[in-house]
């Protein structure tokens, strides 16, 4: 394996979960500073992810016909630069709006890491590949909030000194990536006839509908409310909420690092049945949970679900579509991914408006019971 082409796929991966994860631990301060509710607090999520549903599948699309690297390196340029911006301003509608354009650069992201792998790897070697990129991933969810909860001490702002980092990757991007492009020329509509051709199959949408839902229990239950449960019950610090947020993501990452094993031993629709399981005990448990060490048993059993499940639906989408339409098809995963991120929050944000932080990750379990019928009803492999 190209030691310089997994470098640059996992910094790109590293860069697609900062938006979000670093700055978690910091919403208490947030919302004090601006005088902000629950709800409104987790509109720094919903405008960061709400561009990707719509510029996602075009940067697919123009990646499968410009190339990989002319898409990823100005996104990556563009989301140091907007992120770092927030760091600078003390108005929430300006803040708002600078979360909005380093949403509009994190889009490609999210889905330029996984079709690079696809590209670069097949057979049993993608799935290893793609069980070691959500480690990454879930290291970097783990590192972020540990980082952000102690930049936050020193002021809500702090975290967002954070997206500097993605400048340097793209010049790494630059000077090390080789990957090879698309060759074969299309006009648009035997492009787009040859995309809806592999996306419209029940298989492929039950995994999208799937693929939706875990993010609305991850970005709705999990990071939007997590911090609020513990912030009422236990008045944690934003430290405090980092590292337990962290170490969910540690789990997951060790989960997804043995991924290759599990895929051996377990075929993929029992990995999606045990996920399921998973999710639903989580959520269940996190919500009847009044002391904080009862935490730790449904966050790491949160973790685990993270860990089959991500690297699994991953493998399964990339190998549906050739190298000449695999950006474009991935990116509609990525679009997807962000509907569940940007309306996760709003969603889940219904149940705790009926009944506090407890029904809010009932809510979570009731997503993950939807997830195992629409698997069973739909998902063939």
């Amino acid at each position: 394996m190209d030691k310089k082409n997994l470098t640059i796929i996992f910094l790109t991966t590293l860069m697609a979960v900062m938006g979000v994860a670093s700055i978690i631990p910091a919403f208490p301060s947030i919302r004090e500073h601006f005088n902000l509710t629950p709800t409104q607090v987790t509109l720094l999520i919903v405008v960061f992810t709400f561009p990707g549903i719509f510029l996602s599948p075009v940067a697919g699309a123009l990646a499968d016909k410009l190339g990989r690297k002319t898409i990823l390196i100005p996104s990556l340029f563009l989301f140091g630069i907007a992120g770092l911006g927030c760091f600078f301003t003390n108005d929430w509608k300006i803040l708002l709006a600078l979360r909005f354009f380093q949403g509009l650069a994190a889009a490609p992201l999210g889905s330029l890491n996984v079709t690079l792998i696809g590209d670069l790897f097949d057979g049993e070697k993608r799935g290893e590949v793609m069980g070691y990129n959500v480690s990454v991933l879930s290291t970097g969810t783990a590192i972020y909030p540990f980082i952000g909860g102690t930049l936050a001490l020193a002021g809500w702002q702090f975290p967002f000194i954070l997206p500097i980092l993605a400048i340097p990757t793209a010049l790494l991007t630059i000077f090390w990536l080789k990957n090879p492009e698309p060759k074969k020329k299309q006009n648009l509509k035997e492009y787009l006839t040859k995309t809806w051709k592999i996306v419209n199959q029940k298989t492929v949408w039950g995994l999208f509908i799937i693929n939706v839902l875990v993010f609305v229990v991850l970005y709705g239950a999990v990071l939007s409310y997590l911090p609020q449960l513990m912030a009422e019950r236990f008045q944690a610090s934003s430290f405090q909420i980092g590292s337990l947020i962290g170490g969910f993501s540690v789990i997951t990452a060790i989960t997804s690092s043995q991924f290759k094993w599990i895929n051996r031993k377990i075929n993929p629709k029992k990995q999606l049945t045990i996920s399921f399981i998973l999710y639903i005990i989580s959520m269940v448990v996190l919500s009847a949970a009044n002391e904080t060490w009862q935490l730790i048993i449904p966050l790491a059993t949160f973790g685990m679900a993270q860990g089959i499940l991500l690297p699994g639906i991953q493998t399964l989408l990339v190998g549906f579509a050739p190298l000449s339409e695999r950006a474009g098809f991935m990116s509609i995963y990525s679009m997807v991914l962000r509907l569940g991120q940007t309306f996760g929050p709003v969603f889940i944000g219904i149940f705790y408006t009926l009944g506090g932080v407890g029904i809010a990750f009932i809510g979570g379990a009731l997503v993950a019971l939807i997830m195992l019928v629409v698997s069973f009803l739909m998902v063939k492999i």
